[in-house]
């Protein structure tokens, strides 16, 4: 049997269509109508009067959003510490300062009280930061109300980092459209794929013109290149969109797959005590899933857990490490106790891909009851 893998792309079949049509029209670079088409319906996804620009990837969108809020050398960003590391990289590009705030332990996400500590602490040091980038990590809604309710008091823009919840709902609303910019990435592990690539979302076209004159290497409006401001190599290209438009296609089954595995896995861990399956605790959450993500009782147990996975060929991975844990970044400031540290120490993220087979389920369910059954230290309700 071939290796079980946390998180790979599914095919509609529609994406050769439209991958053809590029060819045909020569139309592959940067830029052009599948892109365009890309976007439209992002927008009308997202609905509420947003504006998307297709880009070559998160990274890119989350880097032009900082532009676009004027962050320059030496400001201050305030950034969620649980995540991946392509939410604090773009902070760097810019020169900027990351300040990294801890978890709460509901959503794992960037926790409201420590987020105030550190505002009130920054702008008592005559440091106010100039943005907060709030993530919604493995695809669970941060606490909107209750971060945004803190960054209006400040007057602090909110980057919303969605690039692993497309699909996430938080009151009803679809996230990615909480913020002064959300963020989308269609890696080839996410929720939907364009083999590489992102979006920005805002809910301006002033501002999606304005990102797409910055990915398109600020370009002024002259018939020769003429450039008066910095410009980056960030434009989707048209190949990527065509992938993207016919992933569209099946969102909605991607998303009720995910959430198929999720409740697969519910059963699964249900009669063991010791292992907690991390999933939303209120109505007002909907999430997709992206990744399920189980604690353990201890990083030993994680590990052998890992490692039992692993010697059955199947992928699995820890909890992202804490961005002010990391060696490039554990110098900047950071607010909070240890709730990110636990989770990486416990956490362990299972295969939830969408193209996850009954025999992939059965496999996975197979390790995990010999594991647990061996390990006399398990209490099962």
């Amino acid at each position: 049997m071939g290796r079980i893998y946390l998180s790979l792309s599914q095919q509609s079949g529609l994406e050769g269509e439209y991958i053809e049509k590029a060819l045909k029209s020569n139309w592959i670079t940067s830029g052009g109508p599948n892109v365009n088409e890309f976007e439209e319906k992002l927008e009308n996804y997202f609905e509420n009067n947003s504006f998307v620009a297709a880009l070559n990837s998160g990274t890119s969108a989350i880097h032009l959003s900082l532009v676009l809020l004027g962050v320059q050398h030496g400001d201050e960003v305030i950034c969620q510490s649980l995540t991946f590391s392509a939410s604090a990289n773009p902070i760097l590009y810019q020169g900027a300062i990351p300040v990294f705030i801890d978890s709460e332990p509901d959503t794992w996400n960037i926790c409201p009280d420590n987020l105030e500590i550190a505002i009130k602490d920054r702008i008592k040091k005559g440091r106010k930061p100039k943005a907060i980038i709030a993530v919604h990590l493995y695809g669970m809604p941060y606490k909107v109300d209750e971060i945004h309710a803190i960054a209006d008091r400040y007057d602090i823009p909110v980057v919303e980092d969605s690039a692993e919840a497309l699909g996430s709902c938080y009151k009803g609303k679809k996230c990615g459209g909480f913020g002064e910019f959300g963020i989308l990435s269609f890696n080839g592990n996410k929720i939907i794929t364009t083999s590489s690539g992102g979006a920005l979302i805002s809910n301006s076209k002033a501002l999606k013109e304005k990102a797409i004159f910055y990915s398109t290497q600020s370009k002024d409006d002259a018939i020769h290149y003429q450039h008066s401001e910095i410009g980056y190599n960030y434009r989707m290209s048209n190949i990527c969109a065509g992938i993207g438009l016919g992933q569209m296609k099946i969102l909605r089954e991607k998303i009720d797959s995910r959430i198929n595995n999720h409740l697969f896995y519910r059963e699964l861990f249900s009669t063991i005590e010791e292992v907690e399956l991390f999933e939303v605790n209120s109505e007002d959450y909907f999430s997709n899933y992206w990744l399920n993500i189980i604690l353990l009782k201890s990083n030993e147990v994680k590990n052998n857990l890992l490692q039992a996975f692993e010697d059955a060929n199947i992928e699995t991975r820890p909890v992202w490490k804490p961005m002010h844990l990391q060696p490039i970044f554990e110098s900047y400031p950071y607010y909070g106790n240890n709730i990110a540290e636990e989770k990486f120490e416990k956490g362990l993220c299972l295969p939830s891909g969408s193209n996850l087979t009954e025999e992939d389920r059965d496999k996975i369910k197979n390790v995990v009851t010999t594991f647990f059954n061996k390990n006399k230290r398990i209490i099962v309700k």
